[in-house]
């Protein structure tokens, strides 16, 4: 009899214990911690622009476990880096029938793009609609290479839009709202961003804003920002482009999936985007 009363105590001591690591793990705190790669630092903390739901902005680097952002840090150890070594052997590569490469017209990707991946995207007069890196260099193939443009997430088009980002490294995000319509499609993308969907009935903003700083099983919740992408993910032990990731997250509200690129995402990297004013280019991020 005392034996049952001792193994009953003990587990409840168990479960009481096992509850109180689940509360504790229940939210979590971004790390209090600087980020400096390549001897340049991020700005991983900043004022969030007027009219923004958080007062602070906060890098998705913020979130993660040690050993994550140690890969980040170092640029021997981030296998994203891969890909940006990839991406700028295919800029001084010719392709199409024009005969030239990106280094024909762009010359030294460090000077010409340095400000790329922070200011896109950009309205596109003649498409009369937001582009983002991906589909100006679709665009520049075209027009003035020859060449056929990428299909979505094909391997160069995800390497060379990583080195074109990688660029702008520690750069803040500043994209221009008042070009062309550029404000209109901001308003379109907030609809999307605060829109329940799928079986899930979640939005956005379920995860990102309403529980950010909350843990989802191992999965610590950012504020989602996009200053990273394409960003080397370990669950997929590879790169993964934004409209990759705008897609898996519909997807996993059990939602139908819209085309990348499509109006309804473009409208969505625009507000993302702008949700992350003053947060450094981190390209390529290194996350979980």
């Amino acid at each position: 009899m005392n034996v049952e009363r001792i193994s009953l105590a003990a587990g409840t001591a168990l479960c009481l214990l096992l509850t109180g690591l689940a509360v504790e793990r229940a939210f979590g705190e971004p790390v209090d911690d600087t980020l400096e790669i390549d001897g340049v630092p991020m700005i991983t903390r900043a004022a969030a622009p007027e009219g923004h739901p958080f007062d602070e902005v906060l890098s998705g680097w913020l979130f993660r476990e040690a050993e994550t952002r140690a890969t980040q840090e170092d640029s021997f150890e981030n296998p994203g880096m891969l890909a940006v070594e990839r991406g700028g052997e295919i800029w001084e590569t010719v392709d199409g029938s024009m005969g030239k490469s990106c280094a024909s017209c762009h010359d030294d990707a460090a000077v010409s793009m340095k400000d790329v991946g922070a200011t896109y995207p950009k309205w596109d007069a003649d498409a009369q609609r937001p582009i983002n890196v991906e589909l100006q260099i679709d665009k520049c193939r075209v027009e003035n290479m020859g060449a056929e443009p990428y299909k979505f997430d094909d391997a160069e088009q995800v390497a060379l839009t990583a080195f074109v980002k990688h660029q702008s490294l520690g750069k803040p995000l500043a994209i221009d709202l008042t070009q062309g319509e550029l404000q209109t499609w901001w308003e379109k993308g907030k609809d999307v961003y605060y829109t329940r969907t799928g079986q899930l009935n979640f939005a956005c903003a379920s995860c990102h804003e309403a529980s950010m700083g909350k843990y989802i099983r191992a999965d610590h919740l950012s504020q989602g920002q996009v200053n990273g992408f394409p960003t080397y993910r370990f669950n997929t032990a590879g790169m993964v482009s934004l409209h990759n990731r705008f897609r898996g997250c519909i997807r996993d509200t059990r939602a139908e999936m819209p085309k990348a690129f499509s109006d309804e995402l473009m409208a969505l990297e625009v507000y993302v985007t702008w949700r992350g004013t003053g947060l450094s280019v981190e390209t390529p991020a290194v996350r979980q």
